[in-house]
């Protein structure tokens, strides 16, 4: 690390406007450009986490699957120490909070500012340190708004990295939503004076049109705050994962994700995902979305799967996702009827991690990973296992052998992805066991197959190519249709995030001078 070496703060006007997608891309830029870079968000509120080293070398621990991607576009191993502080909303009000990689307890949001907010400051600004030793550079991403004047004694993600950091600040602004020039202004005038004055410039980002449109704006925002806007940046989704559900659907809404490929109707196929109330992990569905000819459907808890393809045409395939709360969510879907509505379903049926849990016979221990106090609670029976919950978790990287099973018919080879669960899995009845991992653990404690329904607790399982592949060949098969050519793409998504934000003047983000190359 060189003696001027710098944070830059990627702060926003608001959740959702591309903070994660900016720092993503000037990970990779900078670190193209020779530095070494360090990627980091002091405190982050997401279910979709990856499992990755812990910072002290003891094992493994949970960050946000944002500062996983910023990690790996930067080159680096990713660690707990990249998001030292992660909150799992799970109901109620009610979070997991994780420090340094490791879950503590379950705190409502008072509790959690009167009895743990200082511990958590004490291991984000040790984070912090032992980055900033290593790095030229560190890129901190912000959380939400950083103009919640409501939370500034206590915003860590946002008002305590900049001081902690003695950071620049990149303010972010989604033209998209509307409103971006009151946006900026308001954000500005809102903003501590110390951190006004760390405010390096401004990025507006989601642009669509004739960029010429914003000029008299933009030279009323910079006369006015005396701030420059740096760059307008295009609408574009370079292919990061998302950070959190805000861009998913709305529990009672249906919505389509990813792109629109071109392919006709008549040579796609459908995969419902049932929105669930606390969904964690949604990211596992997004490498599925990517595939040409496969249209990825969230759909309300309680719709059954005859009209939700293109034309009306039922769902060929149905993928639960996880969840931060198996048991109440569970409840939920027994309510809704989920369970016939599975059973109507003539393709291939996946229950990812809490999702596989869902499809066995009974959940038991339920009271501790519920809301209640239920001992056990009968599942939607597709699949002849029951899980058992106790105090332990399992949180780490994974890379198994798979030899075919239920949907997965055609894939033989390796898989990576990683664990964060609680609960056990056993049959209860006769079940294939497609998996099988290094240290000898294989059956239903990593996944279940029968007929065409398959559960497993690996996550990122279609980010695999071998299990990708085998998936939606076994969908275009039961919907007997032919699947269209794939497309190929050999960019990868740091690549296209480091594009996107190419507009971005480096030298005016008061960054180090930069090393020799």
């Amino acid at each position: 690390m060189s003696d001027d070496a710098r944070t830059l703060l990627v702060a926003g006007t608001a959740s959702h406007v591309g903070k994660s997608t900016v720092a993503a891309g000037l990970c990779r830029r900078l670190a193209d450009a020779g530095y070494d870079v360090a990627p980091f968000k002091a405190q982050n509120m997401s279910n979709n986490a990856r499992a990755v080293p812990r910072a002290s070398g003891a094992g493994f621990g949970e960050i946000g699957v944002s500062q996983y991607v910023q990690a790996r576009a930067a080159s680096v191993r990713p660690t707990t120490d990249h998001n030292p502080v992660l909150l799992k909303p799970r109901g109620d009000g009610e979070s997991q909070l994780v420090i340094d990689g490791e879950a503590e307890t379950t705190v409502a949001a008072g509790r959690y500012y009167d009895e743990w907010w200082t511990r958590a400051r004490e291991a984000v600004v040790a984070a912090h340190d032992r980055l900033a030793a290593d790095a030229d550079v560190v890129v901190a991403e912000g959380a939400g708004s950083i103009a919640e004047i409501n939370l500034h004694d206590r915003d860590l993600a946002n008002v305590e990295t900049a001081r902690i950091a003695d950071a620049d600040i990149l303010l972010t602004a989604d033209v998209e939503r509307g409103g971006v020039f009151a946006a900026i202004v308001g954000t500005l005038d809102l903003l501590p004076d110390d951190l006004r004055d760390r405010v390096v410039g401004v990025v507006i980002t989601k642009f669509r049109g004739d960029r010429t449109l914003l000029d008299d704006g933009i030279e009323a925002v910079e006369a006015r705050t005396g701030v420059p806007i740096l760059a307008v940046l295009p609408y574009d989704d370079p292919g990061l994962p998302e950070e959190d559900s805000v861009a998913l659907p709305a529990r009672g809404e249906r919505r389509m994700v990813g792109a629109d490929d071109g392919v006709v109707p008549e040579r796609t196929v459908t995969v419902a995902v049932p929105r669930l109330p606390r969904v964690s992990n949604a990211t596992d569905l997004e490498p599925l979305a990517r595939v040409p000819g496969v249209r990825v459907v969230y759909v309300p808890l309680d719709a059954e799967f005859d009209r939700v393809g293109p034309d009306d045409r039922p769902a060929d395939a149905v993928v639960l996702p996880g969840t931060k709360n198996t048991v109440d969510d569970l409840l939920a879907a027994r309510e809704a009827g989920l369970g016939d509505c599975l059973r109507a379903v003539d393709g291939p049926v996946v229950g990812l991690c809490g999702g596989y849990q869902f499809l066995g016979e009974r959940i038991e221990g339920a009271a501790r990973e519920g809301t209640g106090d239920r001992g056990t609670v009968p599942g939607l029976g597709l699949l002849p296992v029951a899980t058992r919950f106790s105090t332990d978790k399992r949180v780490e990287p994974a890379t198994w052998t798979v030899e075919g099973g239920g949907p997965l018919a055609g894939a033989t080879g390796t898989v990576e992805g990683y664990e964060i669960h609680a609960g056990e899995t056993r049959a209860t009845g006769a079940v294939r066991t497609p998996f099988a991992a290094p240290d000898g653990r294989t059956g239903p404690e990593l996944g279940a197959a029968r007929g065409s329904v398959l559960g497993t607790y690996l996550h990122d399982l279609f980010a695999n190519r071998v299990a990708r592949e085998a998936f939606v060949e076994a969908v275009y098969d039961a919907a007997g249709r032919e699947r269209p050519g794939a497309t190929a793409d050999d960019v990868s998504p740091y690549d296209r995030a480091a594009a996107l934000v190419e507009p971005i003047d480096l030298d005016a983000l008061g960054l180090p001078d930069r090393p020799n190359v």
